[in-house]
């Protein structure tokens, strides 16, 4: 069995819901990253010790929160040395909006997992996008290079649409899956 890991930030509670459906989906463990930016000495073991990684982040303003981004910078230690090389790596990104420029993030989040020399991990779920398709369904907003949410900016994470939710289960299974399998 690959050892998995979920980093990620949430800023109100959305991308927390749905960082914890996809480590269930996964078997993952939850590293949560602090509201300044921080991860603890242990978090970063376990990043060392991960097969895989999955990055999560809220879509502000085009990209990830800054506390994502502080922690990316502090990912530096871990590039200089190549301590992730060869890693899986997979995201996902929550905003408000049903696009929410969430390609954005995840392109960001695509060239960290590049940067430090892994392997990145796509959605693999075709979209949901034919007339009868509705917010229930597996993909319904149509990602490939990784998971999209929406959260509507008035409501909980209970609101959640049960299709991004259902998604984010398969998507956690699915970097599991994959990443057990190319395990040693």
């Amino acid at each position: 069995m690959a050892k998995v890991v979920v980093v990620y930030h949430s800023g109100y509670g959305h991308t927390q819901r749905i960082a914890q459906v996809v480590a269930q989906g996964a078997g993952a463990d939850l590293l949560p990253i602090d509201a300044d930016g921080n991860l603890s000495e242990a978090d970063w073991a376990a990043l060392g010790a991960a097969d895989a990684i999955i990055f999560g982040t809220p879509t502000y303003m085009g990209g990830p929160s800054w506390q994502f981004k502080k922690f990316a910078d502090a990912s530096s230690k871990a590039w200089f040395t190549r301590a992730w090389q060869d890693k899986f790596f997979a995201g996902f990104s929550c905003s408000a909006s049903l696009n929410g420029d969430k390609g954005q993030t995840l392109a960001y989040l695509n060239t960290l997992a590049s940067q430090h020399g892994g392997l990145w991990i796509s959605l693999g779920f075709p979209p949901a996008n034919a007339l009868a398709s509705t917010r229930n369904d597996v993909n319904n907003l149509g990602g490939s290079v990784g998971l999209l949410v929406q959260a509507p900016s008035d409501a909980g994470a209970d609101k959640i649409p049960q299709g991004d939710i259902d998604t984010a289960q398969k998507f956690g299974e699915r970097v599991a899956s994959l990443a057990a399998k190319f395990k040693g």
